[in-house]
């Protein structure tokens, strides 16, 4: 048996990122367990210079998981909609 699967090419990352708190902090803050608390994210995010580039990006990018900008993914979701 044989089958032909493709692997979708990652998005590059994006430039602000090296310079973002979370690629020094680690995932495991932005990308908790459901029903974590993503209070800890949050705060960092809050220090971060690159958080308007980083919400910009999930949102153009339709990032449904994690902690992006300072933003939950519900969050999120209810930016999105109010845009509408």
């Amino acid at each position: 048996m044989h089958f032909d699967i493709t692997i979708p090419s990652r998005t590059p990352v994006p430039v602000w990122h090296a310079q973002a708190l979370c690629a020094q902090t680690g995932a495991d803050f932005f990308f908790p367990e459901p029903g974590s608390s993503v209070r800890e994210a949050k705060r960092i995010c809050g220090m971060c210079e690159m958080r308007s580039a980083c919400l910009e990006y999930a949102l153009d990018n339709d990032e449904r998981f994690g902690v992006w900008g300072g933003l939950s993914e519900k969050e999120r979701l209810e930016l999105r909609r109010a845009a509408r």
